[in-house]
């Protein structure tokens, strides 16, 4: 039997209407919300400066709450939370950032990438002015962190809530692109190929702050 015209158009507008399965987004590679009572999976310069913290609305968040008794062997950050047994090479990284620290002119948090060891990563500082020791892409190669960025903004307004941080990590051309609540517009960009898989964490150089809803997936 022949189908009316009319239901023909709204089973075809029906059809239209549901999405591929290739506008669907990669299958997450990790992801953390941090709900439960103790920061399980997870590697850190000192354990004793994190903990799982439950925010005003119940939410659970990891936070990082006291300076960690780390000195690493060259000037790198030193409050470092890594995903533990876990390497990364190209991969699209999201998360919720918070400082709670006042303000000043390197009030910073931090996100790890391509780490090797506690000499070879890099890291992105996220900060409130940008100078050559803060708000950039930086190395860290067996010396000293070096900003590795071509583009970076004069610095990011922290304010006292929480800030929609994206990643994105290209080894084979070396990208690295960094965003800051605007999640379409890069506010650093790099090019480095030194370190094409490694470890990702979160952290800061010397400041407090907490982590909400980390999602990894692949490029």
């Amino acid at each position: 039997m022949r189908m009316p015209l009319a239901l023909t158009i709204v089973a075809l507008i029906g059809l239209a209407s549901i999405p591929s399965r290739g506008d669907e987004p990669p299958a997450a590679l990790f992801r953390d919300d941090f709900e439960r009572e103790a920061p399980t999976g997870w590697a850190f310069t000192d354990p004793a400066a994190w903990r799982i913290a439950r925010t005003a609305d119940g939410d659970r968040v990891l936070e990082l709450f006291a300076a960690s008794q780390y000195e690493p062997k060259v000037r790198s950050p030193l409050n470092i939370a890594l995903i533990e047994g876990k390497e990364f090479g190209a991969f699209e990284l999201r998360a919720k950032v918070r400082s709670t620290v006042k303000e000043y002119g390197h009030r910073d948090l931090c996100l790890i990438l391509g780490h090797v060891d506690p000499s070879r990563f890099y890291y992105v500082h996220m900060a409130t002015a940008a100078d050559p020791a803060a708000h950039s892409i930086f190395a860290v190669d067996g010396a000293p962190r070096v900003s590795i960025a071509e583009s970076r903004t004069k610095g990011v307004q922290w304010t006292d809530g929480w800030h929609e941080v994206r990643l994105v990590r290209e080894p084979e051309s070396g990208l690295i692109e960094f965003y800051f609540d605007d999640l379409e517009k890069p506010i650093m960009t790099a090019h480095d190929k030194r370190f094409a898989k490694g470890a990702v964490g979160l952290g800061s150089f010397d400041d407090k702050g907490m982590f909400d809803d980390l999602t990894i997936r692949p490029r």
